[in-house]
């Protein structure tokens, strides 16, 4: 069979690899770079993710494949410290002692957050879909937690989507970032870089006869009589791992309409650490990110020679004007860096970051094959309801699987 994969991010990736060489593939990325959300910077004598990342102590599809291309030796444990950026005042958050200190939440407010914490990994995410998460701190944690810690937490993440996000997400993310010592949170990370899984995937498929085009948008699919047709090139299957509904514009179908939310990420490399030693930072404050991940504060500075920060935002429609230079002006005068110890900056920006987990989200999940087209991605169940690397390979191997089984 000739398989047409469209998006070459993780997901389409993982599938690509797993369905090559049985089968003839050929995958179609609109962007130069593979990888999507995983994609890198080569900077100098170093590679950086254009979006921050790392993983969880849980990732056990991740594990296997980082096994079997060869990287196992180069996957390490580090601490991630945390922060909150409030009054203009950054305040770390990681160990018993600081988090007592703390004085934006009382003691018993901090107790309720606490027990929260140690529920979460014995909740069924599931059963809290149909449920606001603004709703849910509200009824069991109160206004004054809601208003001075989550409150500004969805706002940044979420935007004006924010009272439509489900307490699933909400639960599955306080789960997720619960495993943590007295020093932080136990984080994973590859020396060396992300990048490297996104290499050898490309190197295995290639090896096998598949085809990646780059800098190839689908611009058309159709299908007549036996055969699909992408941008005019016949194969026998499709498999879509971009958003359902730039799938549904362009072939003309029906699909779920599941809400997406941009993501807009300005990677610096400075001269020194203005983050106190803390990794992920949340900021309080308004301002144009809604996050300051510190990636030098859970990775040895020495691998980069400079400290390398991540500004995190996110947005609906349209990307904000000017917000790079807007981003660099805030972060310059709340941590007090100067210009010229900017030694670089990117921006990357995606408008199809990932989707916004709202009520009744569940509901929209598409199947593994609707209009004879076969779906996966960060829409699928196996990023429900908080998408990751680990989610986005679970669903590669799973409609994989399902593909094999279809066509024989």
């Amino acid at each position: 069979m000739k398989i047409g994969i469209l998006g070459g991010g993780l997901c389409g990736l993982v599938a690509a690899n797993a369905l090559a060489g049985e089968h003839n593939v050929v995958m179609f990325e609109k962007m130069p770079f593979l990888g999507g959300c995983l994609a890198s910077y080569h900077i100098d004598e170093y590679w950086i993710e254009r979006y921050y990342h790392h993983c969880f102590s849980g990732d056990e599809q991740l594990f296997t494949l980082i096994r079997e291309l060869g990287l196992w030796d180069k996957l390490e444990w580090r601490e991630g410290s945390t922060g909150y950026f409030s009054g203009g005042t950054l305040y770390p958050l990681t160990t018993p002692l600081q988090i007592l200190r703390w004085p934006e939440l009382s003691l018993i407010d901090k107790a309720k957050l606490a027990l929260m914490t140690l529920r979460a990994k014995k909740t069924d995410p599931l059963s809290l879909d149909d449920i606001p998460a603004e709703t849910y701190i509200l009824e069991h944690l109160g206004s004054r937690i809601y208003s001075s810690f989550f409150e500004p937490l969805l706002r940044s993440k979420f935007g004006k989507n924010r009272s439509k996000v489900s307490a699933a997400w909400l639960i599955s993310r306080i789960a997720i970032r619960s495993n943590r010592g007295a020093s932080g949170e136990h984080l994973g990370y590859l020396n060396g870089g992300f990048h490297q899984i996104i290499d050898k995937l490309e190197k295995s498929i290639m090896d096998k006869g598949g085809i990646i085009n780059l800098q190839t948008p689908v611009t058309s699919l159709s299908k007549n009589d036996t055969q699909w047709e992408i941008n005019g090139e016949k194969v026998d299957v499709v498999l879509s791992t971009i958003p359902p509904t730039e799938l549904a514009n362009i072939a003309g179908i029906t699909m779920p309409d599941i809400p997406y939310q941009g993501a807009a990420c300005m990677t610096m490399g400075i001269e020194r650490d203005v983050c106190k030693g803390v990794y992920w930072i949340n900021m309080k404050d308004e301002g144009p990110y809604g996050a300051v991940v510190a990636h030098t504060n859970l990775v040895p500075k020495e691998r980069y020679g400079e400290h390398i920060v991540y500004l995190a935002s996110y947005f609906s429609g349209s990307v904000p004007a000017r917000l790079d230079q807007k981003m660099r002006e805030d972060f310059c005068s709340r941590f007090s860096l100067k210009e010229n110890e900017i030694h670089w900056s990117r921006m990357a920006i995606d408008s199809w970051a990932g989707p916004i987990y709202t009520t009744g989200y569940r509901s929209l999940i598409p199947a593994y094959e609707k209009h004879g087209v076969y779906l996966a991605g960060m829409f699928s169940e196996e990023n429900y309801p908080e998408r990751s690397m680990e989610g986005s390979i679970r669903a590669g191997n799973r409609i994989a699987q399902y593909i094999r089984e279809k066509v024989h």
